[in-house]
């Protein structure tokens, strides 16, 4: 294998791959380097191995940063439509599953494979279980890497690191390390998209409640999210937590609506007049779990027939549907955290080329940067994006 290219990789990820293909399109010798066993790990796991590969609805609102304007040129310019253009290409099968969510019919290897075909049709090398353990500046404003295959030297050097969610598929820090550096700041890293996890009489009940699901409106702060809320025997999952879990910070409450699309006083009231020998439980049966009726009715203390509710109890009870208040006690954390929040400023970032503004040559791209995508195939969005910007920029040169 040669010891010199033209662009070297390191990160054999989403967007690591999407700007291989891209830069070796365009004639750039490139080489994708990564400590893992194999190629595109995250890709494979996503989507419960179906891949969430993109969303019909892309929004530069629907990314977190420090810079909230820094994403919208690169989504801009290679946008969902063009990676469903390339899915269509390999007449890769796919389905939306809700709120555009785009997800492979056969599995994730559907997406890795696109990703290794691109690669391969257009020369650019991967090489995995290759650690890096140095990298050096050059006299031709190229880098040195020292790693354990041997060296190799570039023009070029981007990092596609990633965050630091699910260590056990390889995630490390090291794209912060060489960040730092070149004198990048990082701001604080957190696990993003997390289960919440109670503690005391609540996560009690939540474990016996495990595996039960309802559909909710879910509240922090000034930020809400509609969808699916799953107990776990630690706390609370589902999509909509997993959302809200971007923005919420120990000591801040949820607030969880248990009825979508109505008033649940209108609801309860009716259902008082035309059923009144009906249990509280029995009603809310109609709408939830038996399970998830028993807790509700448990945590109000109304185990009662609908007629036997005077006014203030069923104010209790619309009040609790309509904004049940949780305090959670912390996030399941980085071991099953889908993204990380935080990362490389990218205010000392091109947000056309992904270029580092304090070392020429050398690029940032995916989720090593401080930019973190909503559920629904956002953050897969962001690395295709990303890594075709700087792809782009390192084939024109």
């Amino acid at each position: 294998m040669s010891s010199q290219y033209d662009l070297i990789i390191i990160g054999a990820g989403a967007a690591g791959l999407m700007c291989a293909a891209t830069a070796a399109a365009k004639g750039k010798s490139t080489l994708v380097l990564d400590h893992a066993n194999k190629m595109a790990k995250k890709v494979l796991m996503s989507g419960g191995g179906r891949c969430n590969f993109t969303n019909l609805y892309v929004e530069p609102d629907n990314f977190i940063s420090h810079n909230p304007h820094f994403c919208k040129s690169a989504l801009s310019r290679y946008t969902q439509w063009d990676f469903i253009t390339l899915v269509d290409k390999y007449q890769i099968p796919y389905f939306e599953k809700e709120a555009g969510q785009l997800f492979c019919e056969r599995s994730s290897k559907d997406i890795r494979d696109l990703l290794l075909s691109e690669c391969q049709a257009v020369g650019a090398r991967i090489q995995l279980k290759c650690d890096i353990n140095k990298i050096k500046d050059c006299e031709d404003e190229g880098f040195t890497l020292e790693t354990s295959l041997g060296e190799f030297h570039s023009q070029h050097l981007v990092i596609a690191t990633g965050g630091l969610s699910i260590p056990t598929m390889g995630a490390t820090g090291f794209g912060y390390q060489v960040a730092e550096q070149y004198g990048h700041s990082i701001f604080e890293t957190s696990a993003g998209l997390t289960p919440l996890t109670f503690s005391g009489k609540l996560q009690s009940a939540f474990s016996e409640l495990s595996g039960n699901a309802f559909d909710a409106v879910v509240s922090c702060g000034n930020q809400s999210f509609t969808g699916a809320v799953l107990f776990t025997h630690k706390g609370l999952s589902g999509p909509a937590i997993l959302q809200i879990s971007n923005y919420w910070e120990k000591g801040k409450p949820l607030e969880i609506q248990f009825l979508l699309g109505e008033s649940s006083e209108d609801w309860l009231r009716e259902a008082i007049k035309t059923r009144p020998e009906l249990k509280l439980k029995n009603l809310l049966s109609t709408k939830l779990s038996q399970s998830i009726s028993g807790f509700i009715v448990s945590q109000l203390g109304l185990d009662k027939k609908l007629k036997q509710l005077d006014h203030n109890e069923i104010k209790k009870a619309t009040e609790f549907l309509d904004c049940w208040k949780v305090y959670p006690d912390d996030v399941e954390g980085y071991r099953v955290a889908e993204v990380t929040l935080g990362g490389v400023d990218t205010s000392d970032i091109s947000s056309k080329t992904f270029e580092s503004q304090k070392r020429k040559n050398l690029y940032f791209i995916g989720e090593v940067l401080d930019v973190t995508g909503h559920l629904g195939g956002f953050n897969f969005q962001w690395a295709w994006a990303s890594g075709h910007a700087a792809g782009e920029s390192i084939g024109e040169r």
